[in-house]
Order: C-alpha cells, then sequence, then structure tokens
C-alpha cells in the first residue's frame, strides 16, 4: 500500500510495535492493531497494568524502608546533641531526588506541549478535508442547479423562438439532453453528500478531548513542581510541619504519576501499532461508518498508479456533454441569430450559464483528485504517529522520573525531619516576647523574689 506524503513510520513506532503482548492469560497476542478485539483490549490493560504493579511494589519497598528506619535504628544516648552519622547524605538524596524530579518535569511541559501540537495537526487536517468535501458538494449542487434553471427557461424559451425551424428545434433540443445529462453525471461527483460520519465532527471531539487531556497534565505537572519546591523549602526551613504536609502530597502525586504513566504506556504502544500499518485499518473504519464503496475510499486513502479515479468516466462524459452543447450554441448562433433575433438574449444566457459550468467543472476535476484528500490523510498521521507519540514518550519519562524521584523523596524524607532540631518551634520567637516560655519563666522568678 502507498504511503501517504511525506509519512514514514518512526523507529519509535518500530521498536513499540515489536514488543511482545499478551493477554490476560498471558498468551501471545498479534501486534496488529485491532481495538475491537477481546485479546487485544486486554494486552494493552496488561501494559497499563504493568504501571500498577510497580506501584505496589513501590509502595511495599518505601513502606518496608520506613519500617526498617523507625524500628531497627539503635538508641540515641540520653542528652545526645551529636547529628546522625550519614545525616547530611539523608538529606542531600532527598535534595538531589527533588531536582531530578523537577527536570521530569520541563520533560513532561515539553511532552504536554509535543502531544498537543500532534493532535492540533491532526484536527487541522480533518478541517481541511471537511472544507473540500464541502466545496465539492456545494459547486455539484450550484451546478445542477444552474444547468436545471437554464433547462426550464432559457432552453425552453428558445425552442418556443424557434419553433418555426423544426431543425433548429431538434438542435435546442439535443441541448437540452446534453445539459440534463452533464447535470445527471455532476450528481454522481458529490460522494459525500448524506454521509454519517463529518470530519468537522470528528475533529471538534479531538479538540474537546485533547483540551480536558492537556488541562489535566498541566495541572499534574503544577502539583508535582509546587510539592517539590515546597519539599525544598521545607528542608531549608527544617519545618518539621511542612515537610510532613509535603510527604503526604508526595505519596499522593506518586500515585498519580505511576497511573498516568500506565495510561501512557499503553497508549504509545497502541498508537504504534496503529501507525505501524494505517491503511487497511482507517480503510474498513471509514467504510463501516459512511458505507462508500471501496474503490472510492481506496482512491482517497491510496493514491497510487494501482487505484484509478473512480469518477474518470462521469467527468469525460461530462467534459463531452459540455463540448457538444457548447458547440450546437454556436451552430444555433451562427444559424438562428439572423433569422430570429429574438433568439440571441436565450443564446448569450446560455453562453454564460456553460462558461460558469465549465470553470466549476475544472475546480471539481482539481477536487476529485486524490492528491488535496491524500495530502491531508498524510498531514493527519504525521501529527498522530510522529509529534503526538513522541510527546507521549517524553510524557512517559516523565512520569518515570517522578516517580522515581518520588520514592527516593518518600524514603528520605522521615530521615530528614528525625534530624531537625527538636525545639524549631520557638526557634523563631523574640526573646522579649510574653509569650515566650523562656520570658515567662523569668518574670515568675522575678515576681517570686519580690
Amino acid at each position: 500500500m502507498g504511503a501517504p506524503p511525506g509519512y514514514r513510520p518512526s523507529a519509535w513506532v518500530h521498536l513499540l510495535h515489536q514488543l511482545p503482548r499478551a493477554d490476560f492469560q498471558l498468551r501471545p497476542v498479534p501486534s496488529g492493531f485491532a481495538p475491537q478485539e477481546q485479546e487485544y483490549q486486554q494486552a494493552l490493560l496488561l501494559v497499563a497494568a504493568l504501571a500498577g504493579l510497580g506501584l505496589g511494589l513501590s509502595l511495599i519497598f518505601i513502606a518496608v524502608y520506613l519500617i526498617r528506619f523507625c524500628c531497627c535504628r539503635p538508641p540515641e544516648p540520653p542528652g545526645s546533641k551529636s547529628p546522625t552519622p550519614g545525616g547530611g547524605c539523608v538529606t542531600w538524596s532527598c535534595i538531589v531526588a527533588l531536582l531530578v524530579g523537577c527536570t521530569g518535569i520541563g520533560i513532561g511541559f515539553y511532552g504536554n506541549s509535543e502531544t498537543s501540537d500532534g493532535v492540533s495537526q491532526l484536527s487541522s487536517a480533518l478541517l481541511h478535508a471537511n472544507h473540500t468535501l464541502s466545496a465539492i458538494d456545494h459547486l455539484v449542487l450550484e451546478t445542477v442547479e444552474r444547468l436545471g434553471e437554464a433547462v426550464r427557461t432559457e432552453l425552453t424559451t428558445l425552442e418556443e423562438v424557434l419553433e418555426p425551424r423544426t431543425e433548429l428545434v431538434a438542435a435546442a433540443r439535443g441541448a437540452r439532453r446534453q445539459a440534463e445529462a452533464v447535470a445527471q453525471q455532476l450528481q454522481g461527483l458529490a460522494f459525500w453528500q448524506g454521509v454519517p460520519l463529518s470530519p468537522l465532527q470528528v475533529a471538534e471531539d479531538v479538540s474537546f478531548v485533547e483540551e480536558y487531556r492537556w488541562l489535566a497534565y498541566v495541572l499534574l505537572l503544577l502539583l508535582e513542581l509546587l510539592v517539590c519546591l515546597f519539599t525544598l523549602l521545607g528542608l531549608a526551613k527544617q519545618s518539621k510541619w511542612l515537610v510532613i504536609v509535603m510527604t503526604v502530597m508526595s505519596l499522593l502525586v506518586l500515585v498519580l504519576s505511576w497511573g498516568s504513566m500506565g495510561l501512557e504506556a499503553a497508549t504509545a504502544v497502541g498508537l504504534s501499532d496503529f501507525c505501524s500499518n494505517p491503511d487497511p485499518y482507517i480503510l474498513n473504519l471509514t467504510q463501516e461508518e459512511t458505507g462508500l464503496s471501496s474503490d472510492i475510499l481506496s482512491y482517497y486513502f491510496l493514491c497510487n498508479q494501482a487505484v484509478s479515479n473512480p469518477f474518470q468516466q462521469r467527468l469525460t462524459l461530462s467534459q463531452r456533454a459540455l463540448a457538444n452543447i457548447h458547440s450546437q450554441l454556436l451552430g444555433l448562433e451562427r444559424e438562428a441569430v439572423p433569422q430570429f433575433p429574438s433568439a440571441q438574449k436565450p443564446l448569450l444566457s446560455l453562453e454564460e450559464t456553460l462558461n460558469v459550468t465549465e470553470g466549476n467543472f475544472h475546480q471539481l476535476v482539481a477536487l476529485l483528485h486524490c492528491r488535496g484528500l491524500h495530502k491531508d490523510y498524510g498531514a493527519a498521521l504525521r501529527g498522530l504517529c510522529e509529534d503526538a507519540l513522541e510527546g507521549l514518550l517524553f510524557l512517559l519519562l516523565f512520569s518515570l522520573l517522578s516517580a522515581g524521584a518520588l520514592a527516593t523523596a518518600l524514603c528520605s524524607l522521615p530521615q530528614a525531619w528525625a534530624l531537625f532540631p527538636p525545639s524549631d518551634d520557638y526557634d523563631d520567637t523574640d526573646d522579649d516576647d510574653p509569650f515566650n516560655p523562656q520570658e515567662s519563666k523569668r518574670f515568675v522568678q522575678w515576681q517570686s523574689s519580690i
């Protein structure tokens, strides 16, 4: 099958397409894109479930690590004020993990933007294809109505004027038959008229879903950024309450990161299967939704020398009929006008209608050629299979870095706040503050001495 212009499956598509797939019974599943089959759906769900398995292992590891830290650390001697060995290493490991998380957030913003650009390119291609199809329908409708009006008015008037000359009336009736034949042939060119599938509606649905997807990822990225920044602030200020709150928030973001990772992985795998060979699935789906013949769909989706133009016969017959009408009108103008001057006005009107019809016909020939719609098809595939897939992979990397950084931070934060000074609640109080416990004690001693 001929690939759309400018589109070739990327290395990432080939790599993801070669990954093994299995259903819930761990039986191998073909990597062909078949979302309607239960085995393929189970394979994608199993890919997403791997992220759930990773989340479970992460939580188990964090729980075991923290239990070991709380229950197995040696007791401190009473009155000891020496820092715990390795405390600085723990704090710095937490800081490095949070900085890695911030790097992942930057990657996530880039991936979200790339995915949005790819989906926008897909929507633009659909809108342009809808414009082309609407233009075809409009030109056909306008031309058929103009020819019908000419048959009902100018040609009828011309036949009445030329009634004394039967051979001229026969020529006018021949032009009528040719005009009716052109109108009939042109009506068959509006192949998308009455089709329930609208590219405009598809583009609007895609844009609607993408708008909320983009917003959800922006909120997730901002949430993780705030968690990282406030955690670093809590470590710098040695504020236990802030670090504890951010620890709870880190656990929430960790769950969200693993969840987004599963969604991204399943989507990337399914998208790679689609992009490796999109033509068969698109052809079958479009034929089911529209009811159009496979000849028409193959002509526009494949657009190669092996597929002929299904409208070529209609176009050829219409062109011949228009040429015959033109020659008949020239003959009538040459023979009838000298004898019937009143025939000149309907003849001039018919020639004007014929010129407009020929102009519309040439536009229809250009619009009906597969080159334009096939170019839109290629642009849609490039947006979906290049930019959108690349953005998904960057989002997958963000989720992976985020999960690793937050898991490390969750292991380090309890050790870090254990190293904070125990009297940090009163570090910022003023010595002259009467509510300061030390100042209150001095006041009681002074009052008793009096």
